[in-house]
């Protein structure tokens, strides 16, 4: 049996369906229908992963997110009816790890579901250290750091700022960056990247809109500034 799957979805039929298709895919799978029932469900059964519906009764998906997130970095999939980039936005500022728009197709599912666990379980060089500019980035212990005070990234965020911070001075494209920070690339929207990269200047740039940290590369992708 694959990981343990916590699909949190109000429709009875989507949830039905997408428990299903998780289960034929070799997903151990628990479910909810509420918000509420979501947290009680992630805090009993410790899943390795989440999919999780924004729009629930009671706690909608983005306040389900942030708690989750607040006591664990495990993987957050959100489903979503909108594709907005506010709403991507505000998914990644939740904590959110990816998003998934319906109506979907369950091998994509799937796939970004396994995409996320693979991120979650990569090791990082012990004892690895980065700087960029003022901001100091202790991977090992997972902290970050802009002129000794602490800042608060997701892991999305997190994973991002290291790999910039690694390959400083040189460009990625946004096709690089969501193969290395998402997982895959024929699945990817570039969207994701831009809005986490927007997220993540407002946590570290002094003047997010003025970055001078990390630079955009107009027409390719996004670079570190080599300082």
């Amino acid at each position: 049996m694959d990981a343990r799957t916590l699909l949190v979805e109000d429709d009875a039929s989507i949830r039905e369906l997408t428990e299903r298709g998780l289960r034929s895919a070799g997903f151990e799978v628990v479910t909810a229908a509420t918000g509420d029932e979501g947290l009680e469900r992630f805090r009993a059964d410790r899943p390795d992963v989440v999919v999780l519906d924004v729009m629930l009764p009671g706690l909608d998906g983005l306040e389900v997110c942030r708690a989750i997130r607040a006591a664990s970095a495990v993987p957050v999939v959100m489903l979503t009816a909108r594709s907005d980039t506010i709403d991507v936005v505000v998914g990644l500022e939740s904590g959110a790890d990816d998003y998934v728009t319906k109506p979907f197709e369950m091998p994509e599912l799937i796939a970004r579901v396994r995409a996320a666990l693979r991120r979650a379980s990569r090791a990082d060089p012990p004892d690895e250290v980065l700087r960029l500019g003022p901001v100091r980035v202790d991977v090992d212990a997972h902290t970050v750091e802009r002129d000794g005070e602490q800042l608060e990234l997701t892991p999305t965020e997190f994973r991002l700022l290291t790999e910039l911070a690694r390959h400083a001075g040189s460009v990625l494209s946004r096709d690089q960056l969501l193969e290395r920070i998402w997982g895959y690339d024929y699945l990817g929207d570039s969207r994701l990247v831009d809005a986490a990269i927007q997220r993540l200047r407002a946590k570290v740039e002094a003047e997010p809109s003025e970055p001078e940290l990390i630079q955009t590369v107009r027409g390719f992708g996004y670079r570190a500034a080599r300082t």
